[in-house]
């Protein structure tokens, strides 16, 4: 088996080896220097703030453990449920597995149905950032699943009905004549809707911490999503929420996606010791970075630098006012289909936006398939 040769095995360790080679010494006297900096690291459902020189940390939750998050999405999915028993159908369609399928929804609608009153929404989810508009979220999702209901049943007796051309045309994109909110916007809708209780409340936590945004160190840690999605930052939804919360103080070239690194749980956050441990990895790991971006503005400053800009960075479609229905099934399409995408980016620039523009008031963010209709009179 080959080997380098020795000697020169020897220079290349001297530089990239472990303790006291060049590299990690220098990683690790910036780090020592910087120990006060705090540390911000976003996993796929939890943030976490590590205040710097021993501080105990600071944890808020998002995503799945939240509430709400899965009653919206619950709603959201249904649509593309039907999408996939469609796709089942169509790949096998001698197996009559797809009927069982749409059958089987039918028991969960009618429980939900049961369960979906204003006061749920009220008083089990009872979110800030949905105060006032609870019977109006009942509403959405009532005539959601009446729609499909209804669908399933014509679909079960005119199985011709899951062909993607008739589902396109009755369910998901029909004109309003024949269904006054399409399917495609209670997607979107509903996506909407559970991503204004994250970026808002979110965002109330990160300014509420007095992070001194010129010195954060900033980490969006592991997998997030698909396992090929949220690798970069315009794919990736929690850089934009950081960003925008600093109101632009923070510098863009201190966050960094590392979808290798590890994730933490809630459990960690009892264990003293081993929480501790694993904040200095993650100070190493952008320290790490750091300082081959450091040296490189030393050695390289007669010749034009690197430039990041958040701005440019994002390319999901404008949304133009409430009624751009194509803007919106443009970004669902996008995040279906682009492996890099994160589901939840189809909404949350525009949120994280909209909350930035008019003060944080959650309440008054215009949310396309759910603002402009009023669902109660449907």
């Amino acid at each position: 088996m080959y080997q380098p040769q020795a000697d020169f095995a020897g220079l290349f360790h001297a530089f990239t080896g472990g303790p006291g080679a060049i590299g990690p010494e220098l990683t690790a006297l910036m780090l020592a220097q910087q120990a006060g900096n705090p540390l911000l690291v976003s996993t796929a459902s939890d943030i976490a703030l590590f205040p710097g020189q021993s501080a105990a940390p600071r944890m808020e939750s998002f995503r799945k453990s939240t509430r709400g998050f899965i009653e919206l999405t619950a709603i959201s999915h249904l649509p593309l449920a039907i999408a996939y028993v469609a796709r089942r159908r169509e790949l096998a369609p001698g197996d009559a597995a797809w009927r069982a399928q749409l059958q089987g929804l039918l028991p969960h609608i009618a429980k939900v149905r049961a369960a979906n009153v204003a006061e749920m929404w009220r008083q089990h989810v009872n979110l800030p950032a949905f105060a006032g508009q609870e019977a109006k979220i009942a509403a959405l999702v009532a005539y959601t699943l009446d729609t499909t209901e209804a669908y399933i049943q014509r679909a079960l007796a005119d199985a011709a009905l899951l062909d993607f051309d008739a589902l396109a045309a009755q369910y998901f994109d029909p004109p309003v004549e024949q269904l006054p909110v399409s399917m495609n916007a209670i997607m979107f809708a509903t996506f909407g809707l559970a991503y204004v209780d994250i970026a808002y409340r979110i965002g109330a936590w990160l300014r509420g911490s007095g992070i001194d945004w010129a010195r954060a160190m900033v980490l969006v840690s592991g997998q997030s999503g698909r396992p090929t999605a949220g690798v970069t930052w315009s794919s990736n939804s929690m850089c934009n929420l950081v960003w925008r919360v600093s109101d632009g103080q923070m510098p863009a070239d201190r966050l960094y996606v590392a979808p290798h690194a590890p994730g933490f749980s809630v459990d960690q956050f009892q264990d003293r010791a081993a929480l501790a441990e694993l904040e200095q990895t993650y100070r190493r790991l952008w320290m790490h970075t750091r300082t081959s971006v450091e040296v490189s503005r030393q050695m390289f400053a007669r010749h034009p630098a690197y430039v990041f800009s958040p701005d440019t960075a994002r390319d999901m479609p404008p949304i133009h006012g409430l009624d751009d229905q194509a803007a919106c099934v443009a970004r669902l399409r996008r995040i279906m289909e682009d492996p890099q995408q994160l589901l939840v980016n189809c909404v949350a620039d525009y949120v994280v936006d909209e909350l930035q523009r008019n003060g944080h008031r959650p309440g008054e963010v215009p949310i396309p398939g759910f603002t402009n209709v009023d669902y109660e009179k449907l």
